[in-house]
């Protein structure tokens, strides 16, 4: 799909984009115009399309604790969520059917709120063993052909493991970090929300 025909898809309103998520998606160790849900607002706004983004990250979350905000965090009037939740779970070893089934729950209670859905996937930390990945990994592709909802595969794409572009704990990503994230999911965004609009517009 062109630009053009993207930008003519757009609905008159702002869409109301939230990003549920943790620490990743919240800005930890940023100033708050550099965390993700600000630059991706920056980076939608400057290809002409009309969204306001809402920053519903907390750091420390897993997947469990966003479902148990999830009422409150994403308003009323919102259209569209992408879930950035996994990652503490992971890090913390929990147990993938856990995870699962927050991140289930998390997608159900929103398409029943006919609010769309974008997942945005993490891989488990090779640390853990084979066996928990191969547990861990599957979950969000899973989640997203059960309910029909897009995936991103894999949140830190490009800048997991690179030094350069994370702080010095080595798992938060800098200003720079998060800038790489932005242009790397952009198009898939893009696509995303032009659904999203022609559904609003229809």
């Amino acid at each position: 799909m062109s630009s053009s025909m993207i930008t003519a898809a757009w609905a008159q309103a702002p869409i109301k984009l939230a990003v549920l998520g943790d620490s990743l998606t919240a800005g930890h160790g940023l100033p708050a115009d550099a965390a993700f849900p600000e630059r991706l607002q920056k980076a939608l706004r400057q290809k002409g399309i009309k969204v306001d983004v809402l920053n519903a990250g907390v750091s420390g979350d897993t997947a469990s604790a966003g479902r148990d905000r999830l009422d409150w965090s994403i308003p009323d009037g919102t259209d569209a969520v992408i879930v950035e939740l996994g990652a503490n779970d992971a890090l913390r070893g929990l147990d993938p059917k856990v995870t699962r089934a927050a991140l289930e729950d998390i997608i159900k209670r929103l398409q029943a709120r006919k609010i769309a859905v974008m997942l945005a996937g993490m891989y488990a930390p090779r640390n853990f063993g084979p066996d928990y990945a191969a547990k861990f990994d599957p979950i969000y592709a899973d989640l997203a052909k059960a309910y029909d909802v897009p995936l991103y595969p894999f949140f830190l794409d490009g800048v997991a493991g690179d030094a350069k572009l994370n702080l010095q704990d080595g798992i938060h990503p800098t200003a720079e970090g998060i800038d790489a994230i932005v242009a790397r999911i952009l198009p898939s965004v893009e696509a995303f929300l032009a659904k999203v609009s022609a559904k609003k517009a229809s």
